[in-house]
This record gives structure tokens, sequence and C-alpha cells, in this order.
């Protein structure tokens, strides 16, 4: 369906059983669950699908290697069986990878290798592969960048990598085929409940920020998905739900990545050092033929669309990528720099602790009006979260009792015919639609290459097929090129409004574009 069809349809449809407000992972989710459940749904994004937290993860589905040493066992269970799911259902956006721990010194191998077997042990028949202690030429082989002095061993395990923005666009894609309404740049102004009524009913205004539009809808319940911004939305939207101070959900974090050549450690191994030394850990992982360093884990009070990383956390990454790697990692290396904000749960007695001991599991609320809001957990559990949002608002009598479980099993846009898939880490390409490819090769301008993978069909495909409407949208999430080289994306950002004025006939937001492709690249590359 047309945006504009779409837009001129919603209001019309009368009463939806659920209204989601933000599309990121968790509200995505949702609304596929309700969805596949029979519901009528519709999920509304500010800005774009995955637009915040949600496309800035360090594209690992994982149970948690670091919650081992919390003793967290029943987070990693659940974490493990729910990566297993979300590699069937999406095996064109999500697979195993291989780690490998090294070790300098003689108690590291043993010490977390035993972690480790006790890590296949909860992953039980959802396990990728078994743990093995690794001989110094076979460390040396498997993470061949690795910096071999003092290097005694290492230690090999499993676990998963994924796209993920463009695995929350296939959520949306697979919501809509179920029956949900989707619709990003659609900001939610207001919602209030309407009295009177026989059961509660809530009034929805939202201003469309492409075409400046606004319209009224109506839900029997409201789900606030919106992330680090859960709390913004209560306060303004809903402030009758919480007499007083409300109390925050949420205490941001910030995570930031660096994005340089594969030259750095060529091969299919994802690097782990376990313990930085402030106790952090850091990555180093093979992503769509580039490799992604980070992660830092830094509180932050503000809640920037785009936040900028603190000089301190940029250091912390290239001094410990460097201490990992033979070769140095300066910020002239850098192709790409970019930074999540990570929606912690808040925890006033762990606060003194700083956000590295505050919970990435979810927290569900729902407050007096009937708002449901849920924030935490990280994008390998984003099912499990939906399933549990839907239980709160059954219990909470918010919508009728339906039977569920079909998300665990129900693939994903693009997974029906994907054998086998192309490895994740080899680069951006058509293998990422799956099984959806030849429809983008059908569209005009196939064999025309912009660069970096982008092909001109891509871009009309994007625009016809998966919702994008600006610059953008294009290459920091249906493509990757944002993420992976800010420059050249800066560089294919004209041609590629160009397509987009054809396709839409709307300002693809070019210069605002530009402008973001400096700030993902430090300052001595962007002078």
């Amino acid at each position: 369906m047309k945006r504009a069809e779409l837009l001129e349809s919603l209001p019309r449809h009368g009463v939806y059983d659920l209204a989601v407000v933000g599309g990121g992972a968790t509200g995505l989710g949702v609304a596929l669950d309700a969805a596949l459940r029979g519901f009528s749904v519709v999920l509304l994004e500010s800005h774009d699908f995955a637009g915040g937290t949600s496309s800035r993860s360090t594209k690992l589905l994982h149970g948690g290697v670091r919650y081992l040493a919390q003793g967290n066992l029943a987070l990693v269970r659940e974490a493990l069986a729910e990566r297993a799911t979300v590699l069937r259902i999406a095996p064109h956006l999500a697979q195993p990878l291989p780690f490998v721990m090294p070790s300098y010194h003689w108690w590291q191998t043993p010490f977390y290798g035993i972690g480790l077997k006790l890590y296949d042990l909860l992953a039980g028949s959802a396990g990728l592969g078994r743990t093995e202690f690794l001989s110094r030429a076979q460390t040396l082989q498997a993470l061949p960048g690795v910096n071999p002095e003092g290097l005694r061993g290492g230690v090999k395990y499993w676990d998963g990598q994924f796209d993920d923005a463009r695995l929350a666009l296939a959520l949306a894609l697979t919501a809509e085929a179920a029956g949900a309404r989707v619709l990003n740049y659609a900001e939610v102004t207001a919602v209030r409940q309407l009295a009177g009524g026989a059961a509660p009913l809530s009034a929805i205004d939202v201003r469309d920020r492409r075409g400046g539009v606004s319209f009224g809808l109506q839900a029997r319940c409201v789900v606030n998905a919106t992330g680090v911004w859960v709390d913004a939305l209560r306060d303004h939207t809903l402030p009758s739900a919480n007499p007083g101070t409300p109390s925050r959900m949420v205490s941001p974090s910030q995570g930031v990545h660096v994005v340089v050549d594969r030259q750095f450690m060529p091969g299919g191994h994802a690097l782990l050092v376990p313990k930085t030394r402030d106790g952090r850990v850091l990555f180093a992982v093979p992503w769509l033929g580039k490799l992604v360093l980070g992660t830092t884990d830094t509180p932050r009070k503000d809640l920037a669309r785009e936040p900028d990383a603190f000089d301190e956390e940029l250091e912390f990454i290239l001094t410990e990528a460097s201490q990992a790697l033979s070769r140095p990692v300066r910020r002239e290396d850098i192709k790409s720099l970019w930074v999540g904000l990570r929606p912690l749960v808040a925890a006033p007695a762990a606060a003194e602790g700083g956000t590295k001991v505050l919970s990435r599991e979810h927290t569900i609320v729902v407050d007096a009006n009937g708002l449901v809001t849920v924030t935490g957990g990280k994008w390998t559990t984003y099912r499990a979260m939906a399933e549990d949002v839907l239980e709160r608002c059954f219990a909470s009598q918010l919508l009728p009792r339906r039977a569920g479980g079909q998300s665990a099993a129900h693939v994903l846009r693009g997974a029906a015919v994907v054998s086998p898939a192309t490895p994740l880490h080899v680069g951006p390409g058509l293998h990422l639609y799956g099984s959806d490819s030849a429809r983008v090769t059908d569209c005009p301008g196939a064999s025309n290459v912009l660069g970096a993978g982008l092909t001109e069909a891509m871009v009309r495909y994007a625009a016809r097929f998966e919702h994008a409407q600006t610059v953008e949208d294009v290459l920091a999430r249906r493509s990757r090129v944002l993420f992976l080289d800010a420059a050249s994306a800066a560089q294919l950002a004209p041609a590629v409004a160009e397509i987009l004025v054809q396709e839409l006939g709307a300002d693809p937001a070019l210069p605002s574009f530009l402008d973001l492709c400096t700030r993902y690249l430090p300052a001595t590359n962007a002078d």
C-alpha cells in the first residue's frame, strides 16, 4: 500500500485492538506477534524503523557471555534459546559466527574455557558448535591480525551475528503481511484515555512528519515501546498516568562502535577480549566486509537522536584494539564511527556502580490509565519480550486473551528459500534480501552499480516496497553504507537522492544526510 493510501486509511479503520508506539526491535516484535494472533494492529514510528538504538547494536545475537560471570543463568538460557529462534526464522539476516578469546596468561584458557563449556551446556540442543581449546598456532590461524606477542593459545566458541536494521525491516514487512498497519515518520503527539465507554479506549493524535498532515486514531490498548524515550512519552502524552514526579524507567547508556577495514583482522572469526583494563568487554567482529570494533558502556543523561562519541570512549577503543591486534588502529583508519543509546532499566541501588551493573532485562509497567510501557532487554530476546508484553496486556484486561506462539515458527520476510545462506561477513549484496532478491533485480537499474554494493534497483526497491523515504533511510538502514564507510555514503548520496525524487516526488532530505555523514567520521577524517 502506498504511503498516501495508508495515511488515508488509518483513521478510517475504526478502533484498533492495539496501537504500538515505537518501531524498533521491541515495538515491531509486539506488532508482529499481535497480528499473528489476529488482533488489528497499528504501529507508529516517529522516525524510521530501527532509526534509533535498534540499528546501532554490536550486530551480535548472543546469550550474554558476560552474564555468566554475574551468575544470571536464567537470562543466558533464555537468550540462547531465542538466539536459535532468530537464526531459524531469518537465516539470510542472522547466522552463526565463531568467536575466539586469545590467551596471554597460562590461566586464561582453562578459566574462560570452563565458563564457555557452561555456555554450551546452557544452550543444549540450541547450541551452534562446541567450545574448543586452541593452541597458539590455531589461534593465529583463526585470528590473522591478532597480537602474537606473548600469545599462548585461545578458546573458540560460537554465537550469532545479524544485520539489525534489515532484521527490523523484515519484522515490519512480515507484520504488514500479517495484517498490521505500520507507518514510519508518524509522530504520536498525544494519547488520551476516553471516558464513558464500556471498555477502556484511548485516542491517539498523530502527525505525519513527511507531509505535515495530522490525524487521529483510537485503540483499545496502547503499548509504549519507544526505547530510551519511554519516559518522555509517559510524561508528555499521558501525564495523568503518574501523579507527581514519575519514576524514571530508563538509565541511558551509550555504546560506541568503530569500523575499520578487514585488513586489520581478515578471516571469518570474531575476537573477544573478555576483560579490558577497566573491566569492560571489547569485540572485533567481521561484518559486511568490514571490521566492527566496540563497544563502550558510558552513562549519558541526554537523549540525543544522534549522540556523539565522547573523546575518552574513542581513545579507549583505539587503545584496546591496538593492544589486541598486531597493527595499531588510528583515527585516520576509521571508516565509520557510530553511537547507540541503550535503554537500561533504571535501578537506584545500582546507580553508584555505573551502567555496567544496570539490568539488560526488560521491564513492563502498566500505568493507571492503561498505557503499557516496555523497555530494556536486547535484540536477541525481542520475541520473548513481545510475548511478555502481550501477556501483560491480557492480564490487565486491555486485550482479550488469544493463543500465541506463532512468532517462534513464522519465518520473516525474505527467509522463504535461502539455502545455503551467504555469510554476513563477506560484504553487502543481494543475499541480504533472501528470497526477495529476484524482486529487487526486477526493478529498473539492476545493472547500474552506484557503489559500495548498492545498485539503482536497490534504491528503487527500497522506495517502492520497503517504506524508505529519505537518503538516510536508504544509505543507513536499507543498505548499511553509512555504518560501513561514511565517506562512501556521502559520495553516493546525490545519486540516491535523485532516484528517490523520481520514485517519491518528495524531498529526500539530502543536506541533513550529508551533515550526518560528517558526524560518522572522527575529526581527522571529516576535515
